[in-house]
């Protein structure tokens, strides 16, 4: 409502300043010349009251209206003078070819042009003049004194924001173009290149650095950021030019540096009109989908325009969390959540039965790799069995899609979790092959920030003061985005035919030391100074690094860069299914020679050695 009243306003003076113009300048030269009526008068006030409605419209032609006046420049006054411009142009050639006799000449329209485009720059200047000082008294997130990386575009529009505030000082500015170096961006010296952040934050006192190259390459902007970290700053950034929101507003798009913009990955690029004609109008399952990478399935799901989104959860928290969120964004949005467990058959035959998905996510999984250590049942029951059953519905109910989340850790597995999932991997591909529903599985590996990861751990123990706690210092994870990993499972589950094991790029692995000495110095400290790591060992079941694929998958690539389908491994289906049954005995009786069936099912799965009997 406000930005139309604002818009109202604009028009309503310049209607009057230009009508005003108008008149005054007739009344003048009516005195000069003797003009006599009607013969003179009448064309002059013809004139006078379609020059202002000629404004108008030009000034929304030329989108005049459309400038944030608070923050304008040299620019947006050359637009608003053409506008004036063009209105008088085309009033004088209207005039002329009405009344061409009677008209004035130029001495009128000049005089007009002069006064309405003086009144309209005076309204202008005044209004930003109203906002700055406003803005002088309000202060920003950002305070002391402030170092810009960037004199392009982004980082001249910065400081002039930034120039607003009493609180913040911006000192000096870093770019790599030596064309740049040793001139002013308003009152701010380029001091030079990178190799000038550490002495120039030394020199100048600095307390912020921003990063303000948007189009800057993921390995340059991790370059530049593992620098500005020696200078123990507080680091902020503009997102990477695609994940910009708005290309003018860059001040209020800084936020503060994480650990994921120093991976260097390149960002994700999917298909999205594939996925989203793919889910369009389809009812949607998504199980587990209060998890993490369950909940950000949803969303990106509730943005495809779904006939129905489904989520079902066992812990209720989580569902009502996203359930709130997910009516908040999406009003329009025809959403179901439910509680129950993928273990329970009555449930989901129930949950099947009524609301007929046609796509089906499987993310519900127990995923601790300790945890499940110790208690391997509830593993199998879970992951295994909680997949069995889903998969059962999907195949008896007609679902179109059913796609499973698996990991990285179902290769060669070390620990029962990673050999639940290559279970569940095994019974996709052969319900596959004998259902009508298309069956397939994503595999990833770890998703920064996501519940239970390291991430989150090494946040709680920073908290605490440290010490960081790092298994083995030569651990590597490959790492992930919780949106990027979601985002190719849409791509891959939009391009499968059945029984496919996609295969999610998850870029160079990450050494974990690397990644704790690195959080602790954007957290402002010193790594083994003011915050220590320390060693406890492999964990029961952790590999020092994992793999993304088996050695008899072989690679092949689909349309996609960052996604490769592996070929499926035969196996004897009709013993997957006689061992699961003799698996379900043993599971609910808490007999203890459950690996032992695991084993028999996933060869390459190593029973750890404290285990073996």
């Amino acid at each position: 409502m406000k930005k139309y009243i604002n818009l109202l306003t604009y028009i309503v003076y310049d209607f009057s300043a230009a009508l005003i113009s108008a008149l005054v300048s007739i009344l003048l030269l009516d005195r000069e010349l003797g003009l006599t009526w009607p013969i003179a008068w009448t064309p002059n006030l013809f004139f006078a009251v379609s020059l202002p409605c000629l404004l108008v419209f030009f000034m929304y032609v030329l989108r005049v209206y459309n400038v944030l006046w608070a923050f304008s420049s040299f620019y947006q006054f050359i637009k608003l003078s053409m506008a004036s411009l063009a209105a008088m142009l085309v009033a004088i050639v209207v005039n002329v070819a009405i009344y061409s006799k009677s008209f004035l000449g130029l001495s009128l329209p000049i005089f007009t042009y002069c006064i309405m485009t003086a009144l309209l720059i005076i309204q202008r200047n005044l209004v930003k003049i109203h906002f700055s000082k406003h803005d002088n008294d309000e202060k920003t997130t950002i305070t002391g004194n402030v170092m810009i990386i960037g004199a392009g575009s982004a980082g001249q529009s910065i400081i002039k924001e930034l120039s607003r505030y009493k609180n913040v000082k911006v000192r000096c500015a870093i770019d790599d173009d030596s064309s740049k170096h040793n001139h002013y961006i308003l009152d701010v010296l380029i001091v030079g290149g990178r190799d000038k952040i550490i002495s120039a934050a030394e020199k100048y006192k600095i307390d912020t650095i921003i990063f303000a190259i948007p189009s800057c390459p993921n390995d340059k902007r991790v370059e530049y950021l593992n620098i500005c970290q020696e200078t123990k700053c507080d680091l902020k950034l503009l997102p990477p030019l695609y994940a910009l929101q708005d290309m003018r507003e860059y001040h209020q798009q800084i936020r503060k540096v994480e650990i994921e913009d120093l991976l260097g990955r390149p960002p994700v690029k999917i298909n999205v009109e594939k996925v989203a004609a793919y889910i369009k109008d389809k009812v949607v399952l998504v199980t587990g989908g209060g998890g993490t990478i369950g909940s950000e399935l949803c969303r990106q799901i509730a943005s495809q325009n779904p006939k129905q989104l489904i989520i079902f959860d066992v812990y209720e928290n989580n569902a009502y969390e996203i359930q709130n969120e997910l009516k908040y964004n999406f009003p329009k949005l025809n959403l179901i959540t439910l509680i129950g467990s993928v273990r329970d058959s009555r449930r989901m035959d129930y949950l099947f039965r009524t609301y007929k998905p046609q796509i089906i996510y499987h993310a519900a999984a127990h995923k601790h790799v300790p945890l499940m250590e110790d208690s391997p049942n509830e593993s199998i029951k879970n992951n295994v069995f909680g997949t069995y059953k889903t998969v059962q519905c999907a195949h008896k109910y007609g679902a179109e899609k059913f796609v499973l989340i698996s990991t990285d850790k179902a290769v060669n597995p070390t620990n029962i979790m990673g050999a639940s999932k290559r279970i569940c991997e095994m019974i996709v591909q052969a319900y596959n092959n004998r259902s009508n529903t298309e069956f397939v599985a994503v595999r990833f590996g770890n998703v920064l920030g996501s519940n239970g990861s390291v991430i989150p751990l090494f946040k709680k123990q920073l908290e605490h003061g440290g010490p960081l706690t790092v298994t083995h210092p030569n651990i590597i994870r490959y790492f992930m985005t919780v949106p990027e990993a979601v985002s190719l499972v849409l791509q891959a589950g939009a391009t499968a035919h059945g029984g496919e094991i996609f295969v999610l790029d998850m870029g160079e692995p990450v050494k974990i030391l690397e990644l704790a000495e690195n959080l602790i110095r954007l957290s402002g400290f010193t790594p083994y100074k003011d915050i220590q790591i320390e060693f406890t060992g492999l964990r029961p079941g952790e590999k020092l690094y994992e793999e993304l694929l088996m050695s008899e998958e072989g690679l092949q690539d689909t349309e996609n860069e960052l996604i490769h389908i592996g070929h499926p491994i035969d196996f004897d289906e009709d013993e997957l299914f006689a061992t699961l049954d003799v698996m379900s005995k043993v599971m609910y009786n808490e007999e203890a020679d459950m690996l032992k069936l695991v084993k028999k099912i996933v060869p390459t799965y190593q029973i750890p050695k404290n285990k073996q009997k």
